[in-house]
């Protein structure tokens, strides 16, 4: 061990003083260096969950834009009459209540989410849900305060739809979590293509109102010798990304 004693201006204690900062000093700037990350970091947890939680807000906004935009497959002027016809509501007319997913529950065949809100704001058994840019299901059970949503995707999923003019109406079946939508028994005489915008038909007796946005054809299949396509559908709504999801007020019977 080396002592060493300072003899400069200030005599020993001076010494030892400017030694003793020497000592500390570097330990006190390591446990500035080390505390200020750690702040960083907390205020940094609490940042991110803003960010995440005005992420899926917006999310959800961009999703209402785009079902808006979906729904120019057909003119306004087409599911009005649609809707005169069927003695149903024009969907453009129809009021929505904005309800956050609560709980996610797919598997390979059924597909289900549980959302805030339930009978108390209005929410009923078969009540449809759109979000992300199309139709995304229908409500299956209801409590006071929440609901299960069937996605489109699950197995027992049926969905009437249209395209084009509106004269063909066929069937959509879901597919499973990770196998799209589908559709069988397509007249040959239809002029469905790639890139086809399929949406609700709002039949007599169907689950839907008119002109919900559901799927886009991805392929036309024809077995030889058949005398109908079969198609392969890519769901319009985003249904891996749900946040925030619209019910549509409306019930078969109305």
């Amino acid at each position: 061990m080396i002592l060493v004693v300072l003899y400069l201006s200030g005599g020993v204690i001076s010494g030892l003083r400017t030694a003793a900062n020497i000592v500390t000093s570097p330990f006190t700037w390591t446990v500035n260096e080390i505390a200020r990350p750690i702040g960083h970091m907390f205020a940094g947890a609490i940042n991110y969950s803003d960010v995440v939680s005005q992420n899926q807000k917006l999310r959800a906004e961009l999703g209402r834009a785009e079902f808006k935009a979906n729904e120019a497959w057909a003119e306004n002027r087409q599911l009005e009459q649609l809707s005169t016809q069927l003695d149903v509501p024009f969907v453009g007319s129809l009021p929505t209540v904005t309800a956050q997913v609560s709980a996610l529950s797919p598997t390979n065949f059924a597909a289900t989410v549980d959302i805030s809100k339930g009978g108390d704001s209005g929410v009923m058994v078969g009540m449809p849900v759109v979000a992300n840019g199309g139709l995304v299901g229908i409500v299956t059970a209801t409590t006071p305060h929440g609901a299960t949503v069937r996605l489109i995707s699950d197995v027992k999923s049926l969905i009437g739809v249209t395209f084009g003019s509106g004269n063909t109406s066929i069937v959509v079946s879901g597919q499973g979590v990770n196998n799209g939508l589908g559709a069988t028994s397509v007249p040959l005489t239809s002029s469905v293509r790639a890139g086809t915008v399929l949406s609700t038909n709002g039949l007599d007796g169907g689950l839907y109102p008119p002109g919900l946005p559901v799927a886009k054809v991805s392929k036309v299949t024809l077995t030889p010798g058949a005398a109908t396509y079969n198609l392969s559908l890519h769901p319009l709504a985003d249904l891996r990304n749900l946040f925030y999801l619209d019910v549509v007020l409306w019930e078969p019977s109305t």
